[in-house]
């Protein structure tokens, strides 16, 4: 079974991470299974850039000229809009993978043009698309936060700060709706939060939706010392450590960076000032506008996951401040780490955080909840050691990777009409 996986990179973002990983567990499986992508950041095997080294420079102006159209508007969301208008080579490319199946991921950032999906669903292959956040069923919007206006049709859309109708969120919604229409899609989403929204939506309430959820390798991602992890890091050995982290938290309101900092400082004018130091992952240094009380630490863009998993192993308790999010891999990563959550009760974060078992689910966006939740785990050892191992027991019957490629396997088969698979059920 030959499948094309596509996403706009291998590394980087959750959704480049959640592919490349899944495009890996399926290879040890055996499955001849290739990632194709526009900014290919490793020389892994089976992962395929689909610019020649000439080409780069081109292609990496791409993410900035699709963004040219949401400059218009007031609010200038280019982090959290996707306009995709740019034209591809794509079908081309897929075409000559010969596969059986093509399996998209994501999509945006100058990769492909919308209309490309309806040209490649003309190959006559099965087309399965895994959703890593809400932009296909939007008029552009990765995060539409409160906003429903995709269960019927956007327009003045306050992501972009409009007040027209017809602005750019109902043109695309209305290529989307031209592109989509009449094409033999199945959707896959990682979170059950994120399924409903993709059926309550105009573009795909006629669509098969499935939930799988997103995997890890628990061979790479376990429990390690926590003094040699602080050792590695030179953290201190002798304070509770609160983590914090992830790509763009200091350049997306959705990471909610700002309510972590709100959350900390009444704690921070109490004894625990002394006692305890906050860790963040993602970024080299200080936000200047951003100021907790407690002693900062920065490990900055942690390149490797060796790097990653020490970081988790030498934290108490991870927090995720974040507004709404689909399927974090970084709480997966935490939680397989042995370290429990806080985080707001929103989104896909039930289906991964157990309250007050693997976790704490602070009301959503109740910020006195959430410095609650950190203190909670501060303060008692024994509950907190009790949730690191609900986490660890969590992650390994739920979401270990040879478990979630199978799943997918089975949906392949049943797609692809494809015999021999016996390994998806072994």
């Amino acid at each position: 079974m030959n499948i094309s996986m596509l996403n706009e990179a291998d590394g980087g973002g959750g959704a480049a991470k959640a592919a490349f990983r899944l495009n890996c567990g399926m290879r040890e499986l055996g499955i001849d299974s290739r990632l194709l992508v526009k900014t290919r950041t490793s020389d892994t095997p089976g992962v395929v850039a689909s610019a020649t080294p000439a080409g780069k420079i081109i292609q990496s102006l791409r993410v900035h000229l699709d963004m040219l159209p949401v400059r218009c508007y007031p609010n200038k969301p280019l982090l959290n809009f996707s306009p995709a208008w740019l034209p591809d080579r794509m079908t081309r490319q897929v075409d000559a993978m010969e596969p059986d199946l093509i399996h998209l991921h994501w999509l945006t950032a100058g990769f492909l043009r919308l209309e490309t999906l309806n040209e490649l669903g003309k190959l006559n292959k099965p087309l399965l698309w895994t959703l890593h956040d809400s932009w296909a069923f939007t008029g552009g919007c990765h995060v539409p936060f409160e906003c429903t206006r995709y269960q019927e049709k956007c327009g003045a859309c306050p992501v972009l700060g409009s007040c027209t109708e017809r602005d750019l969120s109902r043109r695309v919604w209305e290529r989307k709706s031209k592109a989509w229409k009449n094409l033999a899609l199945t959707i896959v989403t990682p979170s059950r939060w994120l399924a409903d929204c993709a059926r309550s939506s105009s573009l795909f309430r006629d669509v098969r939706v499935e939930t799988i959820p997103n995997g890890l390798d628990l061979k790479v991602f376990k429990p390690v010392d926590k003094r040699r992890a602080r050792e590695l890091l030179c953290l201190p050995q002798d304070k509770k450590l609160v983590l914090f982290g992830g790509a763009g938290i200091n350049l997306q309101a959705n990471k909610g960076f700002s309510l972590l900092m709100t959350a900390l400082q009444p704690l921070a004018a109490t004894e625990w000032q002394e006692q305890t130091e906050l860790v963040v992952f993602g970024l080299s240094g200080p936000d200047k506008e951003q100021i907790s009380g407690f002693k900062e630490n920065y490990l900055g863009w942690l390149q490797d996951e060796d790097s990653l998993v020490a970081a988790y192993s030498a934290a108490d308790l991870f927090v995720v401040p974040s507004l709404l999010e689909n399927f974090p891999n970084t709480v997966l990563e935490a939680m397989a780490c042995g370290t429990p959550c806080v985080a707001f009760n929103q989104g896909g974060m039930t289906q991964l955080v157990d309250h007050k078992r693997s976790g704490y689910l602070a009301r959503s966006y109740e910020v006195d909840d959430l410095m609650r939740g950190i203190r909670l785990l501060l303060e008692d050892d024994e509950l907190r050691s009790e949730m690191a191992r609900n986490a660890r027991q969590k992650v390994e019957e739920n979401f270990a990777m040879d478990m979630v490629c199978k799943t997918y396997i089975a949906l392949y088969q049943e797609l692809t009409g494809l015999p021999g698979m016996e390994i998806a059920n072994s």
